[in-house]
């Protein structure tokens, strides 16, 4: 099974900029004027799973609460101190999240539509957790 997550954007470029220049992501494709929308995936290649953003004339309503949040586990601790420094290098803030199992377990951000992202140090089996 392959996973796409799509969500509609007001800036594309915003958001390319987010997360290729900030989380490391690569653009692997785009897309123009398909049906009045425009596009670009995002991810890692080789991985079965990217993010879609599309921009259209209709503008993006965004509805999530604290607890709609995408978690990214970085490969190593290194890979995670790294990831932060860049944070705190572009002056990317960190915010507290409603669920404080992710104030001990990671950094939370925002990307530019507001959407809340939790960056983890540890990848927790789900076995775990119950």
């Amino acid at each position: 099974m392959f996973l796409r997550v799509a969500r509609h954007t007001d800036d594309l470029k915003k958001i390319e900029d987010f997360y290729v220049n900030v989380l490391g992501f690569e653009l692997l494709g785009e897309f123009q004027n398909h049906n009045n929308y425009n596009g670009i995936f995002i991810g890692k290649s080789g991985l079965d799973w990217h993010f879609e953003f599309t921009q259209s004339t209709t503008k993006a309503k965004h509805i999530f609460d604290d607890d709609d949040v995408i978690v990214l586990y970085p490969k190593s601790i290194v890979d995670y101190n790294e990831l932060i420094h860049k944070f705190e290098s572009l002056n990317v803030s960190t915010i507290t999240a409603a669920n404080p199992f992710w104030n001990v377990n990671g950094k939370m951000i925002q990307d530019p539509d507001g959407y809340r992202i939790v960056i983890s140090p540890l990848k927790a089996e789900i076995s775990e957790i119950e």
